[in-house]
């Protein structure tokens, strides 16, 4: 349920409010709008007393929320989220028509590799990298990532380059490790549903950046982000990263209708990784030009100076001068529909 309180409601009201629900055992997030606040209600089985509710000083509607995601949704927040991410280079801001860029290797190899890409995303613009240290992989033989020490690498990079760092945590073992370094802590496809590792990340702090199950559908998307919000963050970037169909030209069917559903349906901004929705560099270009005329609020993709000779994903990597000809190309477009490079 969403109670609106007059615009002129004062915090005395908004807390009474509050209180009142919590003596019944309810949960509320307080969201603050431009004109007006409103309180989100969560946690209730039953119908609740609107009456008795409308009745309260300050309190101007309650509104029943039927979709299942109070908090990510439209309903309860109508204004667009803007998350903005601070780096040694400057802050990053995601949403409100800025379109942040995210670039780097799948997995960190070693310094040398981290430090050799790093060098080349900064200089074509990125001042955010990704990097895994931690890699869930569907064989149990291929390169698991480098654990610890590769989060020291990333600290490194940090420090060296001024880049923010996403990275992602694979359990809720990894999550401590990861959180002491980064800037924005990815949950990838595999790990959408692990609830556990949602709650937790939610008690972080940090801006989670959430992608969307190989199998999910926008509403379980959703879901998904609304564990991480009750934990209250609502720093959530949501990720568009292809889902499995029947298709064997491209290693994932890139679902870019879900830009303008996603805006249609929640408040969170949503960014594109054209790397793992095609599998194939050939395409990771033309997806990724797509995504931004499409109204993506960033994009996510791998870049690797030797794709050959890397141990997770090479077959999706860009090269640097590609990247380079990318984040150009992704200036002109966003232009065009009245957004700018972040």
């Amino acid at each position: 349920m969403l109670v609106v309180m007059e615009t002129r409601a004062t915090d005395e009201q908004i807390r009474a409010v509050c209180e009142r629900m919590a003596s019944r055992g309810l949960a509320t997030h307080v969201v603050p709008g431009s004109l007006r606040t409103a309180i989100a209600v969560t946690g209730n089985s039953g119908a609740v007393d609107i009456g008795s509710l409308e009745s309260m000083p300050g309190v101007q509607e309650c509104i029943a929320v039927s979709k299942p995601y109070k908090l990510a949704g439209r309903d309860a927040y109508p204004e667009s989220t803007v998350i903005h991410v601070p780096t040694a280079l400057g802050e990053v801001t995601v949403g409100g028509g800025a379109v942040a860029i995210i670039a780097g290797p799948c997995a960190i190899e070693s310094r040398e590799q981290a430090f050799a890409i790093a060098e080349k995303v900064k200089a074509a613009g990125a001042r955010l990298i990704r990097g895994g240290a931690y890699k869930p992989r569907t064989s149990p033989y291929s390169f698991q990532g480098m654990g610890e020490p590769g989060v020291e690498i990333l600290r490194e990079v940090r420090e060296q380059f001024g880049l923010g760092i996403v990275t992602e945590a694979v359990d809720v073992e990894s999550l401590d490790l990861v959180a002491g370094v980064a800037d924005v802590i990815q949950i990838g496809a595999r790990s959408m549903q692990n609830f556990s590792l949602l709650k937790r990340a939610g008690r972080t702090g940090k801006p989670i950046l959430l992608k969307r199950g190989m199998s999910a559908t926008l509403d379980e998307f959703l879901m998904a982000a609304e564990y991480i919000m009750a934990e209250g963050n609502h720093a959530v970037i949501l990720c568009e990263r292809g889902v499995r169909t029947f298709n064997d030209h491209t290693r994932n069917t890139l679902d870019l209708s879900a830009i303008p559903a996603i805006h249609r349906r929640s408040h969170l901004p949503i960014i594109v990784d054209p790397s793992h929705g095609t599998g194939r560099r050939r395409n990771v270009l033309p997806l990724a030009r797509a995504a931004v005329a499409a109204g993506a609020d960033g994009l996510l993709v791998e870049v690797h100076h030797a794709p050959e000779a890397a141990l997770s994903d090479g077959r999706q990597a860009i090269l640097p001068t590609e990247f380079a000809q990318l984040m150009a190309e992704a200036r002109q477009i966003a232009a065009v529909i009245g957004h700018t490079l972040s």
